[in-house]
């Protein structure tokens, strides 16, 4: 199903039990204490007229909770989502019938009514947070004729008109609205953010594992050889001198088989370490293919372009593809690139190299139906559905970096978006900007409709010079 903006208000997925307790007996404390010095204040310093009793004996029904509360459990006890809407609706009710014995909504801090529904948009689920600003709705009406009056300096009691009460109670009740809302939309776009950001964090770890992998494949490829070799050399001399024992000198020569076998292998890690580990830069083309080569079996083409030309390997543009650092967040921020191409494709994705003013542009599209216009300007967030899949095409144009056969059919796809967030978080690592759109193309090139992922690089980011090169392979 896809999510739009709004859904994030009804996910009841996005919310859990892991308010602490020691947090709300923080705010009750801070509560209590408020609403003392305000009461304190009324009565000693401006003469206001209060009953002082009532007022004692509900904050102090706060106090006696908050000490109840803290004598039975830890302060540290994560509290199920009943009892935090159970607190929370304590609070509401203290709150209100404290300003019922103090004015009503003649009270300036009748306001104070938005904190209890606030809290909960922002930390319990869609469901609580719409019985407690119900609560609060219906709270805020009675209040508006159900209150002690408040008995100002002058013995006189502090009315306002009717309708400016009524008026205050629907301002309190949209406050209410707007604000569980606008809480909640922020809590749970953080949330869904920061479970993305976990999954952006996995994926370059992943990225930075296999890397360093080829390292050490290195490493032990070269450790390995002298002993080896030994092994090789005792293994051929003990054959020679067993040659009068055939049934030892046949063991002696399976050892050295063996051990030249193991010398092979260690020679193809030691070769696939160091070009893993070791080249720090490469051609562009180099690493877009490697970053292509997972999807280039999953029955589309992919055709590599230098400045919208077709080229391969030893064509006379391929010598003049830009020279990039060759990093783990450039490498999985295009393979999701593509990734995400390949999915809606109908049979072909272009991957296009240019340059423009010094800088570098990398431009990957397809032949599918595009971005969905809906959530086009949303592109780049998490949790955010693209596009369906393509149907079945004709084969592709002939291109001769072609990844990957043509054809293939559809199933119908709607994704949550982590693919284009994660590959989004990582590409700006290396400095990149992204743009995304629906673009008409050169029909002798590009498909008629599709979408086009741009990705930017100002000058000296990831492109280096033969030259640095050449350094950064010798360093």
């Amino acid at each position: 199903m896809a999510e739009d903006g709004s859904s994030f208000l009804f996910d009841m997925r996005a919310r859990g039990d892991w308010v602490r307790l020691r947090t709300l007996l923080l705010l009750r404390w801070i509560a209590v204490i408020g609403q003392s010095v305000a009461v304190i204040t009324a009565e000693l310093a401006m003469g206001y007229t209060l009953p002082l009793p009532l007022c004692a004996a509900l904050i102090s029904g706060a106090v006696l909770a908050n000490m109840v509360a803290a004598t039975v459990f830890p302060s540290a006890t994560r509290l199920s989502e009943r009892v935090t809407l159970t607190s929370l609706m304590f609070d509401l009710v203290q709150i209100v019938a404290l300003l019922m014995v103090t004015g009503g909504l003649n009270n300036p801090f009748a306001l104070l009514v938005l904190a209890p529904v606030t809290i909960s948009a922002s930390a319990l689920r869609l469901q609580p947070t719409l019985w407690l600003g119900i609560a609060a709705i219906v709270l805020v009406s009675a209040m508006s004729s159900l209150y002690l009056p408040l008995i100002g300096p002058d013995g006189e009691a502090l009315e306002l008109p009717i309708d400016y009460r009524g008026g205050v109670a629907a301002a309190i009740a949209i406050g209410v609205a707007f604000l569980s809302l606008y809480a909640r939309r922020v809590t749970v776009e953080g949330y869904a953010m920061s479970q993305a950001l976990s999954a952006t964090q996995v994926a370059l770890a992943r990225e930075q594992r296999l890397a360093a992998i080829g390292g050490i494949a290195a490493a032990a490829a070269h450790e390995l050889g002298t002993p080896l070799a030994t092994v090789k050399l005792v293994a051929k001399e003990l054959a020679r001198e067993l040659e009068d024992r055939p049934e030892l000198a046949e063991d002696a020569r399976l050892i050295h088989r063996e051990a030249e076998r193991c010398g092979r292998i260690m020679a193809d890690l030691a070769r696939t370490g160091r070009e893993d580990a070791h080249i720090r830069t490469a051609p562009v083309s180099s690493v877009i293919e490697e970053a292509a080569a997972p999807h280039a079996d999953r029955g589309k083409q992919i055709v590599l372009m230098l400045e919208e030309e077709e080229i391969c390997d030893g064509a006379p543009g391929f010598e003049d593809m830009p020279i990039v650092e060759r990093r783990p967040e450039l490498i999985h921020g295009l393979r999701n690139l593509v990734q995400n191409a390949v999915d809606f494709a109908e049979s072909t994705v272009w991957v296009n190299v240019h340059q423009e003013r010094g800088s570098l542009i990398l431009s990957v599209g397809d032949d599918g139906p595009g971005f969905s216009p809906e959530v086009l300007p949303r592109l780049g967030e998490p949790y955010v559905s693209t596009r369906a899949r393509g149907l079945s095409a004709a084969g592709p144009p002939t291109g001769i970096l072609a990844l990957g056969p043509t054809g293939g059919r559809g199933d119908g796809y709607e994704g949550m978006g982590l693919g284009v967030f994660i590959s989004r978080t990582l590409l700006e690592r290396t400095g990149a900007r992204l743009r995304f759109a629906n673009v008409p193309r050169r029909a002798s090139v590009w498909g008629p409709t599709g979408a086009l992922i741009e990705v930017r690089w100002p000058p000296g980011t990831i492109e280096r010079s033969k030259a640095e090169s050449r350094r950064l392979h010798d360093a």
